[in-house]
């Protein structure tokens, strides 16, 4: 079935369609946290969008040039997990994200800006990645507050990088440029800001105009070597939920929160916020 995309359909996301190409801008101020308004609207589309036999590549990519996703909203996690169930049937973000690598759809996620945490976890769960070599900033820093990556990071990028890097983003929570990102494995490529619009745009409008059926078998080959199994992510998302009610995590996340957790300036070097916390 063919359907209308209006670009008012969705409070938190702007869509615009090319051909057979949907272009998704995340648009969630103040800083494009993952919370439940942010987690409907990508159930919504992506419901929308596979119903959509005219539609077969889905682009994401931001309105704000400083963060793409920053993280989840760690003040409403229950809301934005039941918002995932009413995709997957279960209250994790982790086989949300885990429906979308597996979706007929073609994802790309063009990162401009900071995408961190869970933010990370969802560019991952997309089948392509390409970033600003300016702006764009990578991190994975839950292990700074007494956390785990519970929405697909530990899965994803032990394959992509390996151990040794994987176990070096996941323990440092640091920061990481585009370009590191790109050496790592994280992204297929850091593209000059420039022509990164036109690189993503032109790729998605190619693959689109090819056939679906193969494309389909390649997808779902893929898959099958790369894309851990389901209860390896449900496995992620229940331990992040027990890492969240260690006692020394609450207090390590309330002091966070005073320092500027979840506040647009104090994040954009989250990572020294975090290194501030372990020096008190």
């Amino acid at each position: 079935m063919k359907r209308t995309w209006e670009p008012r359909s969705f409070e938190t996301l702007t869509v615009r369609q090319a051909g057979a190409v949907l272009f998704a801008s995340i648009a969630a101020p103040p800083m494009n946290l993952l919370g439940p308004d942010l987690v409907r609207d990508l159930v919504s589309l992506i419901q929308r969008a596979e119903a959509d036999d005219a539609v077969r590549v889905l682009v994401f990519r931001s309105a704000d040039p400083d963060y793409f996703i920053s993280h989840v909203d760690v003040t409403r996690i229950q809301a934005y997990r039941e918002e995932a169930a009413k995709l997957t049937g279960e209250a994790s973000i982790a086989l949300l994200f885990r429906r979308l690598s597996a979706s007929r759809l073609v994802t790309i996620a063009q990162i401009e800006g900071r995408v961190r945490g869970a933010g990370s976890e969802f560019v991952l769960a997309c089948d392509m990645r390409f970033a600003a070599r300016e702006s764009a900033i990578f991190g994975q820093p839950e292990s700074g507050l007494g956390l785990v990556p519970g929405a697909g990071g530990m899965q994803h990028l032990a394959r992509l990088m390996g151990r040794a890097r994987a176990l070096e983003v996941m323990l440092s929570a640091e920061d990481y440029d585009a370009e590191l990102a790109e050496r790592y494995g994280w992204i297929n490529r850091a593209l000059p800001a420039g022509s990164l619009s036109g690189f993503v745009r032109s790729l998605a409008l190619r693959i689109a105009s090819f056939p679906a059926a193969a494309q389909a078998i390649i997808k779902d080959r893929v898959n099958a070597i790369a894309l851990a199994p389901v209860e390896d992510f449900r496995r992620d998302s229940d331990l992040f939920l027990e890492a969240g009610r260690n006692p020394e995590t609450q207090q390590r996340n309330q002091a966070a929160m005073k320092r500027g957790l979840q506040t647009r300036d104090a994040e954009m070097d989250f990572a020294r916020l975090v290194g501030e916390l372990a020096e008190h």
